[in-house]
């Protein structure tokens, strides 16, 4: 049996909730292609309660687009920032600001602190804690400052101004939370709070019922695609059919023949009932044609992988509609798949990717 080496780092991180600092230009690439921000707000995250947010809202925190700057743009409380700003001379050790998850629950893998445009009032340090709330009530009492339920998931870190912060876990977290708290040492800016990891969904007891397997609040996430030049794949998956172009995935103009795609990890095996590819907002750069393949594997396939199976032929795409597929699968009855794969044809844009059916 090997036996791998652990350094004195790495014990310190898990015995202090430190984490390991990921540099600026490698965040995306270590979260968002296996992970999901569970405090998204399209996902249905909230804020709850604040210490104060005298200069700048708290929920401009979990706004999934980055971060701008308006210079010279100024409101009654002072300068406008796209952020939670506090006011200064804090008399508590920290300021605060309590959320509710975007999914049932989720373990935390890392977390990402941004303080874009906040110079010389950005917040000097920050640490994360979680509960696990079901009851109304306990919700209630984790609003309020006095509550003694928090854990730590990241013990105090440092922070710069104006950039991207990133901490990984030394382990996703055993425990699963519904709310989290962020702490700011003593009180400034914060542009984007990011808490990546894995939704833990609570499924439908029925073992026949027919549930969205691809959703993110399922545990579906978007693992790779050919390109996301104006919008990411993690908007897929979203609920709802969203407000704009902007929270869809839209690849860049091409000239020739080609496709583009994107992958998607089911949130739990399953035995595929139906398809819906919705092309809302999207009009004059809506995909000419769709396709779908599906697959059964151990980890994340890629693209060409030989083992996927064509579930949905190329099938003529519109403007602005939601496109249901059932009567058109094929290769579905009996058949149990943890992963699809969307091919547009050749490039543009789609709003969602839904993928309905059973847990195997």
């Amino acid at each position: 049996m090997e036996i791998q080496a652990v350094s004195l780092e790495d014990i310190k991180d898990v015995a202090t909730n430190t984490g390991r600092s990921i540099p600026a230009g490698e965040i995306d690439a270590t979260f968002r292609s296996q992970y999901t921000d569970l405090i998204s707000a399209p996902l249905g995250s909230k804020v709850l309660s604040f210490s104060d947010e005298w200069f700048a809202a708290a929920e401009n925190l979990i706004t999934p687009t980055p971060p701008i700057s308006r210079p010279g743009v100024f409101v009654h409380a002072g300068a406008w920032y796209d952020g939670w700003e506090t006011r200064r001379h804090n008399t508590e050790p920290a300021d605060w600001v309590v959320l509710r998850l975007g999914t049932a629950s989720g373990k935390v893998a890392g977390v990402e602190i941004d303080t874009a445009f906040f110079n010389g009032n950005h917040a000097p340090e920050i640490a994360v804690e979680g509960a696990f709330i079901t009851d109304e009530a306990d919700e209630e009492e984790v609003k309020k400052p006095g509550y003694t339920g928090w854990e730590t998931i990241l013990s105090k870190q440092e922070c710069g101004p104006s950039q991207r912060h990133g901490w990984l876990l030394p382990n996703i977290t055993e425990k699963a939370y519904t709310h989290v708290r962020l702490l700011m040492y003593p009180d400034g800016g914060i542009a984007r709070f990011r808490l990546y990891g894995i939704a833990v969904p609570v499924f439908p007891q029925s073992a026949n019922a027919i549930f969205e397997l691809s959703a993110t609040v399922m545990g579906g996430v978007a693992t790779s695609c050919s390109d996301q030049h104006f919008g990411t794949k993690d908007n897929l998956l979203l609920p709802g059919r969203g407000k704009d172009m902007g929270d869809g995935w839209e690849t860049k103009r091409t000239r020739g023949e080609h496709v583009d795609w994107t992958i998607v990890r089911l949130g739990a095996k399953g035995q595929i009932d139906h398809i819906v590819i919705d092309t809302a907002h999207f009009r004059g750069n809506f995909p000419q044609k769709v396709h779908v393949f599906a697959g059964a594997f151990e980890k994340d396939p890629g693209h060409d992988d030989k083992a996927w199976v064509e579930v949905l032929e190329p099938q003529k795409s519109g403007p602005d509609k939601e496109h249901e597929y059932k009567a058109e699968l094929k290769e579905v009855a009996g058949r149990t798949y943890t992963h699809a794969k969307l091919v547009i044809i050749p490039d543009g844009g789609v709003k969602r990717f839904r993928v309905f059916g059973k847990r195997m």
